[in-house]
């Protein structure tokens, strides 16, 4: 097991993928010269060449627009949108032509494509560069959304989604870039759709998806030595998502917390609150409890985006609530 950064193991998923099929070409804004605007994506010019990787100017519709037609013609398109608040820019493309073209065309066609996008705070991009915006696309008939929590899921979840037939939006938080974590280079890659149990516990679950996790699994470490035990489960995939395990875990420990960093209103949360009071109310002991962002947009000061971004001691306090 090597020890690898989220950044580079995104970067070793792109690399295999170009290598392994003539079909994938990869393009956005400063993918190629410079390298991505994180370094995502460094190397693979002069590895592919300009036919393969390439450089677009500043417009995320041409760009969106141009994957799906791409994709329809038999390439597989992997782009990148700088900061995931841009996709308002794409949306015609994404959920009007890409979500729809498999429906509408009656199975005849599919829109192999990825979209990666970065989302979340704690880098101090303020407002229009921070915005978690992943349940919108989790709305949409059509479209998949993924997000892993650590380098070695974002290694496999990203050849998984280029595999795929179907338009995947595929969302790295920033602030995870340089996280390390250990990588099997042999793994095979992860079922869409698919959580995991990033840690067992029994009384309480927290379900949570990427950079969160790291959050929840930091809270159940503190309230471990209350003699609290939490198990945690990491969605991975938000649509598809795996309400059975969700489910399971409830089963086990019979109370609730959901995590994400995006605002807690009409999010990814609720979603799964919804479903969970609906075929899980036999197996719950107390209400479920929602923790993340306050409806307000992401402040640019440090001091105001620590305060904003859900943190272990939040998770705490609604785990308590719901021990309560």
């Amino acid at each position: 097991m090597a020890e690898v950064r989220f950044g580079k193991a995104v970067n070793m998923a792109l690399d295999d993928a170009l290598a392994a099929d003539p079909t994938v070409i990869l393009f956005g804004e400063d993918v190629a010269e410079a390298g991505g605007p994180f370094g995502v994506t460094r190397g693979l010019l002069e590895k592919y060449g300009d036919r393969r990787v390439r450089d677009t100017p500043i417009s995320e519709a041409a760009i969106v627009g141009a994957a799906v037609g791409a994709a329809m013609s038999g390439l597989k398109p992997i782009v990148e949108i700088m900061f995931m608040d841009f996709v308002a820019i794409a949306m015609d493309a994404m959920v009007n032509q890409a979500a729809k073209a498999r429906f509408m065309f009656g199975g005849q066609c599919s829109v192999p494509m990825v979209l990666r996008t970065p989302h979340g705070g704690g880098v101090n991009a303020g407002p229009q560069h921070s915005q978690c915006l992943e349940a919108w696309f989790a709305h949409i008939p059509g479209l998949k959304v993924v997000v892993p929590s650590n380098p070695s899921d974002a290694n496999r979840l990203l050849r998984a989604a280029i595999a795929d037939p179907d338009p995947i939006v595929f969302v790295e938080n920033k602030a995870m870039y340089s996280l390390k974590g250990e990588f099997d280079e042999s793994s095979e890659p992860i079922e869409i759709g698919k959580a995991y149990v990033a840690r067992a516990g029994n009384d309480v679950t927290i379900v949570s998806y990427g950079a969160a996790v790291n959050t929840a699994l930091q809270a159940a470490d503190k309230l471990a030595s209350r003699n609290i035990s939490v198990e945690v489960v990491d969605l991975r995939s938000i649509q598809p998502w795996d309400e059975e395990a969700v489910l399971a875990s409830l089963s086990r420990t019979h109370r609730l917390v959901v995590l994400h960093e995006a605002v807690t209103a009409f999010g990814v949360g609720a979603e799964i609150v919804a479903r969970m009071s609906d075929i899980g109310f036999d197996e719950l002991d107390a209400p479920i409890k929602r923790v993340g962002a306050p409806f307000m947009p992401t402040p640019f000061a440090k001091s105001l985006e620590s305060q904003y971004l859900p943190n272990a001691e939040d998770v705490i306090a609604a785990v308590e609530q719901v021990l309560a």
